[in-house]
Parts: structure tokens; sequence; C-alpha cells
């Protein structure tokens, strides 16, 4: 029998986010080792922001994004929020829920001088490939960067 295909979708999803993304999932492992790394910076990230005012995206999820730019090999900060706009794979690795806003794409650019460096950035990467668990996430595969790219 023929099933019936309803246009509209349902109105809530009672499947979790983290239950949509494979258990074997490559970027499970990355994002576990990803947040140790982000923990080891908290003290950093306290340092950059004031105590008082309105709340910032988190840079833990601003450095996640950037990651998975790098990753995907996403050639501009709109196309990237476009993807978290509706994939959720990268909703799940930034840590954002399906209901949740995506960022202004301002918001990288002003907050590229505070952590898209050597003191922030730098140390993130330098910490993330440090782990003795990455070495089996990486291969010597051939592929071509854009030289802004390894500029950011």
């Amino acid at each position: 029998m023929r099933g019936h295909w309803e246009r509209s979708g349902s109105l809530f999803s009672y499947v979790s986010i983290e239950e949509r993304i494979p258990a074997s999932h490559p970027l499970r492992r990355i994002r576990k080792l990803a947040d140790q790394a982000l923990d080891w910076l908290n003290p950093t990230f306290c340092e950059l922001y004031a105590a008082e005012g309105r709340p910032s995206v988190p840079p833990e999820q601003l450095l996640l994004a950037s990651l998975l730019q790098a990753f995907y090999g996403i050639r501009s900060e709109r196309l990237l929020l476009e993807q978290l706009h509706y994939n959720l794979l990268f909703r799940w690795f930034v840590g954002l829920i399906p209901d949740d806003p995506i960022w202004h794409p301002t918001t990288f650019t002003k907050n590229r001088e505070r952590l898209l460096n050597v003191q922030v950035m730098g140390r993130f990467l330098e910490k993330l490939m440090g782990a003795p668990e990455v070495m089996p996430l990486l291969n010597d595969e051939h592929f071509s960067v854009d030289g802004t790219l390894l500029q950011a």
C-alpha cells in the first residue's frame, strides 16, 4: 500500500538532536576533545569579558563554529551561519538547539580581535592538536586550501 505524503511537517519533534547524530560520527570524538580544550581556556575567557553588561555569544560556540568552517571548507562566515541555520549536525557541534536563533554575521567581525587570534584560537588549536587522541583522526590525504583560509 502506498503511504500518504503529508506536505506539512509536524509542529514538534520528539527526537533530541543528540539522538540524531550517529554514535560513530567523527565529530563526536572531535567535540569531546574540543570541549576539553575549551574547558582549559575558561580562565582566559573570564579575563576577556566584562562581568557586567549584555551577554555575548559564548566564545566557546564561536571557536567551535570556526573549527567547523575549517573542517568543511566553508568559504565565508555568512555561509557558515547559513549552515548553522539548518544543519542539525553543525547546531549540535556548536551547542545550539534547533530553536536557538542564529547569530548576526557581524558577530565574528566584532569578536575577531578578541578570539580569533594567537592568544585564544592559537592556544585552542594547540591544545586540541596536542591531544594524543587526535592522531588517529588525521590522515595524509592531499587537499587544497585557499590562502585566505591559511591566513585566518
